[in-house]
C-alpha cells in the first residue's frame, strides 16, 4: 500500500495506564497521528492532566478516565460509556502494569496478587469489555504490552515474568479467536526502558544491564510507542499473533 499520513485519522483508541511512562508516549503518539484517544489511569490525577495538556498543545485530542483495570465491572462500564460517546473503538492498547519485585521465598501473597490482578486480569477485563464492540463492527486491532522479562526473567521477578508470559500466550490465543472477525491481536515486549517503573533496576545494576544490551543504551518510551503505533495502523494489516521485541538486542549470557 502507499504510505500516507495520517494513518489513524478518525480512529478511536483506548489506552490503559496512559498517564505516565510508556503509556503516555503511546497516547501522545496515537493522538499526534489523528486518533481520538481515551486513556484510563488508576490514580495520578496530576499526571493525567499533564498528559492531556501535552496532547492538546500538540494539536491532538485525548480524554482521561479514572479506571482501575482490576475491577471488571468498572472496565465494562467505562468501555460502554466510551462506545456510546464515540460509536467505535478501533484500537485497544493494554499497557497498564505494575511490578512488585521480591525473591520467591520472601514474596508475599499481596505482591503476587497485585501483579497478577493488574498485569493479567486487567488485560482480560479490558479486552473482554472491548472485544464485543470490535466483533460487531468486524474490525479492530489490539496491542498488548509484555516485557523482555517474559522470556528473560531476572532475580526477584517470578511474579512479573509469569504475568508477562501469560500475556504473550493470551495474545496468540486471542489472535486465533478473533481473526475471522478481522481483528488483529499483537504484543510488544519492551526491554529496559527509562521510566519510573524501571528506575530501581537501572539504579541498582545499570552498567551491568546495559552491557547486555547490544545497542548499549536503555530504551526510551518513544521507542516502544513507535512500534505500538505501527501495529495499530494499516501498515501492519498482515500481522497478528506476533510478539515484537523492542529491547535494543537484550541478551543474557
Amino acid at each position: 500500500m502507499k504510505i500516507t499520513t495520517p494513518q489513524l485519522g478518525g480512529k478511536v483508541a483506548l489506552v490503559t495506564g496512559g498517564s505516565r511512562g510508556i503509556g503516555r508516549a503511546i497516547v501522545e503518539t496515537l493522538a499526534a497521528d489523528g486518533a481520538d484517544v481515551t486513556f484510563f489511569y488508576r490514580g495520578n490525577d496530576e499526571a493525567a492532566r499533564d498528559t492531556i495538556a501535552a496532547v492538546a498543545a500538540a494539536g491532538g485530542n485525548a480524554t482521561a478516565v479514572k479506571v482501575d483495570v482490576t475491577d471488571a465491572a468498572a472496565c465494562s462500564a467505562a468501555v460502554e460509556a466510551l462506545y456510546e460517546r464515540t460509536e467505535a473503538i478501533d484500537i485497544l492498547v493494554n499497557n497498564a502494569g505494575v511490578t512488585r519485585d521480591n525473591v520467591l521465598t520472601g514474596m508475599t501473597d499481596a505482591e503476587l496478587a497485585d501483579v497478577l490482578a493488574t498485569n493479567v486480569s486487567g488485560v482480560f477485563n479490558m479486552t473482554r469489555a472491548v472485544a464485543p464492540f470490535m466483533v460487531s463492527r468486524r474490525r479492530g486491532t489490539i496491542v498488548n504490552l509484555s516485557s523482555v522479562s517474559a522470556q528473560k526473567g531476572g532475580r526477584g521477578q517470578t511474579n512479573y515474568a509469569a504475568s508477562k508470559g501469560a500475556i504473550e500466550s493470551f495474545t496468540k490465543a486471542l489472535a486465533v479467536e478473533l481473526a475471522a472477525r478481522r481483528i488483529r491481536v499483537n504484543c510488544v515486549a519492551p526491554g529496559v526502558i527509562e521510566t519510573e517503573m524501571s528506575e530501581a533496576v537501572r539504579d541498582a545494576a545499570g552498567d551491568e544491564v546495559k552491557s547486555r544490551i547490544l545497542l548499549r543504551r536503555f530504551g526510551q518510551p518513544q521507542d516502544v510507542a513507535n512500534v505500538v503505533w505501527f501495529l495499530a495502523t494499516p501498515l501492519a494489516d498482515y500481522m497478528t499473533g506476533q510478539v515484537v521485541h523492542v529491547d535494543g538486542g537484550f541478551k543474557m549470557e
